[in-house]
């Protein structure tokens, strides 16, 4: 067992931007594992799960890493989804490029939204955030003819290209339809998301983020800008959530004021906390959780008698229960209490292996 794991430790890399690429390679191995193995409801399930993943480990940057509180991360996802739907109207724009300008472009508005919000703390900023997740959906509904108005703009959705079909009828020995590739288009994003951001927690800026996060005044007297820090942890999660929007515009086919309300930002804030604040993985969690429970307990509910209407009202009664578990039983969230059982497993197995020896 020694040697086995000896081994297997030579072949990790030994830097951190090896062992994370190392990491989403393996991730992508596994989507597509259950990708050809789950059936097309699924694949429009993981879809959603891929655009709630990347809004939701943008948002832990900011929050979880930099310490600011953020309510109006569904207006900066409607950004990138609205630049996506206007960019894709337009004839011959490959959605790579879609994906790029809409992230570029909401990195914009948090680059002002930021630096509004630089030299506000704690409930105000959330309270300026908040303003801004509840007036950004009026928006559309002022400039109806760019916008849409209240019916929103269509979004054309992309189809897979044919050397993208070729190749996986290659591994895979079938077709691939339509909600699948969109599902591999959101996964993809949402993996090159994670390996980037892995990659920059893990640098100076990833440091600092956490020492403004920690202690505010000894990060300034350490020399530490505190407002252009601020700003650029913002800025990273706004080009995340704009990616988020974008995917989300390409999936739903639709871009509309009715998705991007109130309960889309509190949402995201959640899926954070259960997962555990500065955990990436642990936001992707907290996405899995906020999709995958609401349907299960509809089901639950439908199956014990009551009506659909009272069924879907139960589901987001027992999100709320779950959140309040979590903060109670894993103040640290899901991935916090994994760690410390996994640490206790290590700590028993090591205590067994020093009384074999004796």
């Amino acid at each position: 067992m020694t040697a086995l794991s000896a081994a297997a430790r030579r072949l990790v890399p030994s830097s951190v931007g090896g062992r994370n690429l190392l990491g989403g390679a393996a991730a992508l191995v596994l989507v597509v594992l259950v990708l050809e193995a789950t059936e097309p409801f699924r694949h429009s399930q993981l879809a959603t799960l891929s655009y709630y993943g990347i809004a939701a480990v943008g948002l832990t940057v900011l929050t979880g890493l930099n310490g600011q509180i953020s309510l109006g991360h569904g207006a900066l996802m409607a950004v990138g989804a609205y630049t996506t739907a206007l960019l894709l109207d337009a004839d011959g724009v490959p959605f790579g490029l879609a994906l790029l300008v809409s992230a570029a472009v909401t990195a914009l508005v948090g680059v002002l939204v930021g630096a509004a919000a630089a030299r506000l703390h704690g409930p105000y900023l959330a309270g300026a955030t908040l303003a801004l997740a509840v007036g950004a959906p009026g928006l559309a509904v002022y400039f109806d003819s760019l916008l849409g108005g209240e019916q929103g703009l269509r979004v054309a959705s992309p189809t897979a290209p044919q050397w993208f079909d070729d190749a996986m009828f290659f591994v895979t020995g079938s077709g691939i339809g339509n909600q699948e590739y969109l599902a591999y288009l959101g996964w993809g994003t949402l993996l090159l998301v994670m390996v980037l951001l892995a990659n920059l927690v893990a640098s100076r800026f990833g440091r600092v983020w956490r020492a403004v996060r920690d202690d505010e005044v000894a990060a300034e007297l350490s020399g530490v800008r505190l407002g252009h820090t601020r700003v650029l942890a913002f800025v990273v999660s706004a080009a995340c959530a704009g990616l988020a929007g974008s995917v989300l515009a390409m999936v739903v086919r639709l871009a509309a004021p009715s998705g991007f309300t109130i309960v889309l930002s509190l949402s995201l804030l959640t899926a954070v906390v259960v997962g555990g604040l500065g955990s990436l993985t642990g936001a992707l969690l907290g996405s899995a959780l906020l999709v995958f429970l609401p349907p299960a307990v509809t089901d639950l509910g439908t199956g014990a008698g009551l009506s659909d209407v009272r069924a879907a009202e139960l589901a987001p009664l027992v999100y709320g229960v779950v959140l309040v578990v979590v903060i109670l039983v894993a103040p640290s969230g899901a991935m916090g209490l994994i760690r410390r059982l996994w640490q206790s497993v290590r700590n028993r197995r090591r205590g067994n292996e020093q009384g074999g020896t004796r």
